[in-house]
């Protein structure tokens, strides 16, 4: 088919939305409808029914388009949500800890995209339907799917449909309260879905972490045919002679015996995360006095506008992780560098602000740099995009909200004095002194014995390095991985006839 004969045919959901406008006869100005009706075919009955579209926006998200479709000729009723604007350059994945009855209202967006998973039972709903509902809405939804045809299993497999009651009992005591607390997550190569963040969660109660996309999760998003798309390992023969340097005219290129010369900016090939096109990222080595060597990666793509810079401090893992204090108690202290690692948790408790590892990548900035980013990325997120109206958010979180960014504004400002914290399981952080070699009176590092889950967060419980190669018989899987299992696929059927339908 042409594309130019249907265009509609073409364009996604959000920008069919967008042009969604009815003329006011009292103005004769367009106003957009609130809702917009369109005939439909009905995939039961196959006769038309009518879909009915509304483009809403969700407070700290975004704009998202609300479909319902019902068949007034066999009763059929099917509703789902899509996200109203493109892909995300990076995908996202939320981890919530449900610890109270309140936190079973929290509101979540599930893409069709995402994976939902109830990490207390190894639970998970695929990508399928997208959602708008809350914690507790989607578990009931869960236990309603399980709970069907338990008739039927109870004949035909009677060990499955006791096991398999087991998980519904155990999600009717998360919805009763009586089971706290336990770990949900949401997995969205895509970027689009979301879980609704509160000023007063603490630790780790809701973390979100951005990742890129691996190749075959760009493909299965339909962004690029990824068959020709350059590798961006670094091979051995890739030698700092091979590179392109990026630097000022006039400097010399390493010979092909030379390591990666330092100060010196060098571009090479790879593949943008976003889109998966050709692109070239940059990289210098720095020496940081009383630290280390790191490297500075920046990427940039030509294609998309997708822009990234990291920065990965090397060398083997050290047996201790390390804990660095710093009291900000001046303008001047805001000028410091600091170095934040990807594995870096930051915390200023006397801002109520905690950042998890993962969650920003790896930094080097000064503390008014990394404070500013933070703020502006979070308040991006949680007010929404330039323009948007606030109405919808209640008045005691919209104030949280706002008491939250003057504090970290007047820290920014030289304005309070507060306390840095970085905590970091393999002491790649960083944060300059300006005393140094001597001690810093406003500086604390202290070296920490990691815990058994930032070992098992790092991989090193699973790292064998001697003796691996007499370690080769895998156990057996016991019988509850067969019943999630049965489970999960239960979940994949109801998701795929959704997704038919």
């Amino acid at each position: 088919m042409d594309q130019n004969q249907n265009p509609d045919l073409f364009q996604d959901v959000g920008r069919k939305a967008e042009g969604l406008s009815a003329q006011n006869p009292a103005t004769g100005e367009e106003e957009r409808k609130p809702v917009e009706e369109v005939e439909s075919l009905c995939m039961n009955c196959h006769q038309n029914g009518i879909t009915r579209l509304l483009l809403t926006r969700i407070p700290y998200f975004r704009e998202i388009v609300i479909m319902s479709f019902s068949c007034p000729h066999c009763g059929f009723q099917n509703s789902e949500i899509q996200p109203a604007g493109e892909i995300q350059q990076r995908g996202s994945k939320y981890t919530f800890t449900v610890e109270h009855s309140d936190d079973l209202q929290r509101q979540v967006v599930k893409s069709d995209t995402s994976v939902f998973r109830i990490e207390d039972l190894d639970l998970e709903i695929p990508a399928g339907r997208g959602q708008l509902s809350n914690v507790e809405g989607i578990i009931s939804m869960i236990k309603q799917d399980l709970s069907e045809q338990q008739e039927d299993r109870k004949q035909a497999a009677p060990e499955v449909y006791e096991k398999i009651e087991q998980i519904t009992q155990q999600l009717g005591s998360f919805l009763g309260g009586s089971s706290f607390p336990f770990k949900i997550s949401l997995d969205d190569p895509a970027g689009n879905s979301w879980i609704e963040p509160s000023p007063l969660d603490k630790g780790n109660k809701l973390t979100k972490i951005e990742y890129t996309r691996s190749a075959q999760e760009n493909a299965a998003l339909g962004l690029a045919d990824t068959t020709g798309a350059p590798s961006t390992e670094i091979r051995p023969e890739y030698k700092a002679n091979q590179m392109v340097p990026a630097g000022p005219p006039g400097t010399s290129e390493a010979t092909e015996e030379e390591d990666i010369v330092e100060g010196q900016v060098y571009s090479f090939p790879a593949s943008c995360p976003g889109c998966v096109k050709p692109c070239m990222t940059n990289m210098k080595m720095v020496n940081i006095p009383f630290f280390k060597q790191v490297v500075i990666m920046s990427t940039v793509c030509d294609h998309c506008g997708y822009r990234s810079n990291e920065v990965r401090t090397g060398g083997e893992i050290p047996e201790k992780g390390r804990r660095i204090t710093l009291k900000v108690n001046s303008a001047e202290d805001l000028s410091r560098d600091i170095l934040k690692s990807e594995t870096c948790a930051l915390q200023c408790p006397d801002l109520s602000l905690e950042v998890q590892p993962g969650t920003m990548g790896g930094r080097f900035t000064t503390v008014e740099g990394l404070l500013t980013q933070v703020r502006d990325d979070l308040k991006a997120q949680i007010f929404e995009t330039e323009g948007a109206s606030h109405d919808s958010m209640l008045p005691d979180q919209k104030t949280a909200w706002e008491n939250f960014f003057n504090k970290i504004t007047d820290a920014i400002e030289g304005k309070t004095k507060f306390t840095v914290v970085l905590e970091d399981p393999i002491a790649g952080s960083y944060v300059q002194s300006f005393t140094a070699p001597e001690p810093d009176p406003q500086l604390q590092v202290e070296d920490y014995v990691r815990t058994d889950l930032e070992e098992e967060e790092l991989g090193l419980k699973d790292m064998k390095v001697e003796g691996y190669e007499n370690n080769a018989e895998e156990k057996a899987a016991p019988d509850a991985d067969e019943v999630m299992a049965e489970a999960n696929a239960r979940m994949a059927e109801i998701n795929e006839a959704d997704r038919g339908h």
